[in-house]
């Protein structure tokens, strides 16, 4: 709402210049709110039962390895002895051309020489696999 006062020495009946801008605010706010309650109410489309699929998106990943070396050097793949490097390398061969390539996991026994570890990561590299990580587990005693 508007309020116009005015002194004594002013005339009672002039003319008003400037424009009064609180009903055309308060219309303007009666409108927005018509519009946000009817605007729900309107896009209802007809009811309908759609069809129920069952779409679940395929996605080709593949296993981990799991390379494991033993104290004595000995390398396992996903459980089973490998007798060489070189079964290794055959072995990693053939995973290496998969697409998506998987991960390979090497788990090392804390007593085993570093050696073990460099020539099975070799042998990984040389066959074509790139996505190699390390398990380990976490020091208890640090948390305490």
């Amino acid at each position: 709402m508007s309020m116009n006062v005015k002194s004594d020495d002013e005339e009672e009946h002039g003319i008003m210049s400037e424009i009064n801008t609180t009903p055309l605010v308060d219309i303007m706010l009666v409108l927005l709110i018509i519009f946000l309650i009817t605007i729900p109410i309107i896009t209802k489309t007809v009811p309908l039962t759609l069809p129920k699929v069952a779409n679940i998106p395929t996605k080709t990943k593949p296993e981990n390895i799991t390379i494991s070396v033993d104290p004595q050097g000995q390398i396992w793949w996903n459980g089973q002895l490998v007798p060489d490097r070189d079964a290794l390398i055959k072995k990693v061969v053939v995973e290496a051309v998969k697409v998506p390539q998987p991960e390979v996991h090497i788990r090392g026994d804390a007593g085993v020489r570093y050696e073990a570890i460099g020539r099975t990561l070799y042998a990984i590299q040389r066959g074509g696999l790139t996505k190699v990580g390390f398990i380990t587990e976490p020091d208890r005693s640090l948390g305490r």
